[in-house]
């Protein structure tokens, strides 16, 4: 399965194992929640999707990477008790409390989530001194003498023996108790991702034309050679980064995240291509409606991969607009559900003064609500964007009542709907401005390519595309709808055919 499914069965079966009967109890009992176990090649993204889970089924979340435990930190330290059996005392030898267990304790302490994931990474390339305590970890849901608490799922994950030399193959009676997931890359699963986590649109539109560099993992003479999604998704961070400081990024830096030298090699001489053709088909002024007839007829004789190196410039510059728009859009009905709180408070309708201490009071609660659900794991970086900016404008807001001169409450909360309304119509003259560049696009397109196949693979990513589906459920473009029906037509015309042949 791909790491979307694989995400989907973990969430689906956290559901099924926290629920509860008409007594309170766990209506599936610890002793069959199978501990689920993710096996796949390194760099997919099965880490990463724990946190995602946390956040999106809001439970706890305590992850350990196994190999970097001893036995001792794993189980715990020995130390003498003294008992009496049968009216005699004997020294019994007990353990300290697990590292693992306690961090669970120590989470719950912390957060007040009583419910949550354990997430043990490289389960199965530990020591040969700490391949038992993993077998009655995932046989028991225990580490020495101490049960993992109820409610605490485990996930764990492991490489396939091909990717990891130290791999150790569990034997029949464990994987009898655990529910095994083979999960592989997918490059359209991660292209959907790829979209929403900004991921650089050099590298997308790269990947959409050589897929078969997405994830490869060779073995040569030289030893191991790779290239994963998570080297593209860190090397993305770079480049954005080198962009806004003016570096270079060249071969060299690619080679030291995408550890692949033909691969590496390929793509900074198609990152250099990129930027020559943002500048030789100047996108921004397309988008801004300029089109040259002579940049138009330069993309008519254009060899293909150059063409489709263009479609992805174009889709790469509306979806900043359309990210803007969907995230301008959360942080509008953010802070007003916030600004609803405020005016149910009836805070403005008393004096400038108590209203000003009630929206102070307003804005601190809501600054310490993301701040404890980001340090208890909860928040992820869009929504902790979101809260960030939305803080910021709530700050604005206050700082504006304290220092202006209103008669009364209702005169400062006026003037706070004001800067609202502001607020806005920006956002409104954003989502214009956004649907007229949608347009200039469409005009360039069917002009340098009429209804070819640039033009189905320009409306194909437009249907796919996180925020492009939210902005056109909004926005009404003719021609999308045009070009999309006449999309639509072709694949059951295909399909029809298909099955008469």
């Amino acid at each position: 399965m791909n790491i979307k499914r694989a995400k989907q069965e973990i969430k689906d079966t956290i559901e099924a194992y926290l629920a509860k009967d008409e007594y309170g109890a766990y209506a599936i009992p610890s002793i069959r929640q199978r501990p689920m176990l993710l096996i796949g090649p390194p760099g997919i993204g099965k880490t990463q999707i724990m946190e995602q889970i946390s956040q999106e089924c809001q439970i706890g979340l305590v992850a350990y990477t196994i190999t970097h435990h001893t036995r001792q930190s794993a189980i715990g330290l020995p130390f003498i008790e003294h008992k009496n059996y049968g009216g005699k005392e004997y020294a019994v030898t007990e353990y300290t409390m697990s590292e693992i267990v306690a961090s669970i304790y120590d989470k719950i302490e912390q957060t007040g989530l009583s419910e949550g994931l354990l997430f043990i990474d490289e389960i199965n390339c530990v020591s040969e001194t700490l391949a038992p305590t993993m077998l009655q970890f995932l046989q028991g849901k225990t580490f020495g003498n101490h049960k993992i608490p109820q409610g605490w799922i485990i996930v764990a994950a492991g490489n396939p023996p091909e990717y990891n030399k130290s791999v150790r193959e569990f034997d029949i009676v464990t994987m009898d108790r655990i529910r095994r997931m083979d999960v592989e890359a997918d490059l359209g699963v991660w292209m959907e991702y790829a979209v929403r986590a900004n991921v650089h649109p050099a590298i997308r539109s790269y990947l959409g034309i050589r897929k078969e560099n997405f994830c490869r993992i060779e073995t040569t003479v030289d030893g191991r050679i790779f290239a994963t999604p998570r080297g593209w998704e860190d090397l993305s961070e770079l480049i954005w980064i080198y962009e806004k400081q003016g570096k270079k990024v060249d071969r060299e830096l690619v080679a030291e995240y995408i550890q692949f030298p033909k691969i590496a090699k390929d793509f900074a001489n198609y990152l250099e291509l990129y930027y020559k053709y943002q500048n030789d088909y100047q996108v921004a002024e397309i988008l801004d409606g300029k089109i040259s007839e002579p940049v138009v007829e330069k993309l008519q004789k254009a060899p293909f991969d150059e063409k489709i190196s263009v479609v992805g410039l174009l889709l790469s510059g509306l979806n900043d607009g359309f990210r803007e728009v969907v995230r301008t859009q959360e942080r509008m009905q953010i802070r007003m559900k916030q600004m609803k709180e405020l005016q149910m408070s009836g805070a403005f309708e008393t004096s400038v003064v108590s209203a000003v201490r009630v929206f102070a009071e307003k804005v601190e609660a809501f600054r310490a609500d993301w701040e404890k659900r980001l340090a208890d794991g909860l928040l992820a970086r869009t929504a902790l964007a979101d809260c960030r900016a939305v803080s910021a404008k709530m700050e604005a807001d206050l700082q504006a009542v304290r220092s202006g001169d209103f008669a009364n409450g209702a005169k400062a909360w006026e003037a706070i709907r004001e800067r609202f309304g502001a607020d806005s119509d920006a956002y409104e003259d954003l989502v214009d401005r956004s649907g007229a560049r949608l347009e200039h696009a469409f005009d360039f397109m069917e002009a340098a390519f009429g209804g070819s196949q640039e033009m189905v693979l320009f409306v194909t990513e437009l249907n796919t595309g996180f925020y492009s589906v939210q902005f056109l459920q909004e926005y009404e473009c003719e021609r999308y709808y045009e070009y999309n029906r006449n999309l639509l037509f072709s694949e059951e015309e295909k399909e029809i055919g298909e099955l008469l042949s």
